[in-house]
């Protein structure tokens, strides 16, 4: 269905599609969902995991930054993922940066989006979860928030606007994520500084309600940074780290401007990440950068994460793609006489040079 549809989707500005794809699916309601269920399906259980706790249908989440509001919450179970993270939304609403702000490159398969954490606010998505999880609404999955600063908001100011998010949404999700590592809002990756991160991870604890808290860093950081971060996250109380956010590199890209480079150009730089944070971060480590085929996710997997995201590749390829994703690896799986997903993750680990 998505190939029917991609050409026409690919003439109009990027944006303009993801507005239109969301308006269409958003309207359609429990339909949409009926039909994704058509071309995907639940994943194998031999697939089931899971990462600091949280129990995972699948190793292939989806990662933050396509539905920020959390307006398809609902709809992205069916397309297979094993989890969902949404956001990144911020304690102030906001529109974000000037347009235009998302470019995408199909012969490079990237992204590339100076975005700027437009949202309608971290109070509005509790609100939006609550109510439907009231209503019944049970994902069968964890749904996770991904938090950003707000971008008029201090940097001096920064550990408070992050635990208003947090209360805003902790009752409502099952794990939390700080971002202090995306390129659009000015100062934000500063926040990674080790004394920086440790008060924001402190009130993100504080008011989370007891929901597992990822860091989520940049690729852009040399590993003596990374480990900083890291034993910050560590010796702060975070449940693990996400591993990458995007980059300011442009491997091959045209100039189209400042922003954060995503999609397959991601997937070495994030690979080296995924090794280093996992032999010597100490943490639990969620893989993303790059995915978009089984051979991306083994090849995380060995690296040493625990799951994995993506979300340029479903630009690219479509919802279709993480059923397709998922019975190879369930494949793999059954025919390399592991029992358990995580006998076969911890294989792929012990035959890495």
């Amino acid at each position: 269905m998505y190939a029917l549809l991609k050409p026409l989707l690919f003439r109009l500005d990027p944006e303009t599609a993801h507005r239109l794809v969301f308006g269409v699916t958003e309207g359609a309601g429990g339909l949409a969902g009926a039909a994704m269920s058509v071309v995907s399906s639940r994943p194998d259980p031999v697939l089931e995991t899971s990462v600091a706790g949280l129990a995972v249908r699948g190793p292939l989440g989806l990662a933050a930054g396509l539905d920020k509001n959390g307006s398809l919450a609902r709809f992205w179970p069916s397309v297979g993922f094993g989890f969902t993270e949404l956001g990144t939304v911020t304690a102030l609403p906001q529109p974000g940066n000037p347009k235009p702000r998302l470019f995408r490159f199909p012969a490079e398969r990237a992204l590339v989006n100076r975005m700027g954490f437009n949202n309608d606010g971290a109070e509005a998505l509790g609100e939006r979860l609550r109510a439907w999880r009231e209503a019944g609404w049970s994902p069968g999955q964890p749904i996770g928030v991904n938090l950003g600063k707000s971008k008029l908001t201090p940097l001096d100011e920064a550990v408070d606007d992050y635990r208003k998010s947090t209360a805003w949404v902790a009752d409502v999700a099952d794990y939390l994520v700080i971002n202090v590592s995306s390129p659009n809002t000015p100062g934000l990756r500063g926040l990674q500084d080790p004394e920086q991160l440790a008060g924001i991870l402190a009130a993100v604890l504080e008011k989370g309600e007891g929901k597992p808290v990822f860091v989520k860093l940049a690729p852009d950081l040399d590993d003596e940074g990374l480990l900083a971060a890291c034993e910050v996250a560590r010796t702060g109380g975070a449940a693990g780290i996400i591993a990458t956010n995007t980059t300011i590199e442009r491997p091959g890209i045209p100039d189209v401007g400042p922003g954060g480079l995503s999609g397959r150009p991601l997937r070495g730089r994030s690979l080296e990440v995924v090794r280093l944070v996992a032999e010597e971060g100490g943490l639990p480590v969620i893989g993303v950068g790059g995915i978009e085929s089984a051979d991306d996710v083994e090849a995380m997997l060995a690296a040493g994460a625990e799951v994995v995201q993506l979300y340029s590749a479903l630009i690219f390829n479509g919802p279709e793609l993480i059923g397709k994703i998922h019975n190879e690896l369930a494949r793999r799986v059954r025919e390399s006489g592991a029992a358990t997903f995580d006998d076969w993750r911890a294989g792929l680990r012990a035959e890495r040079p």
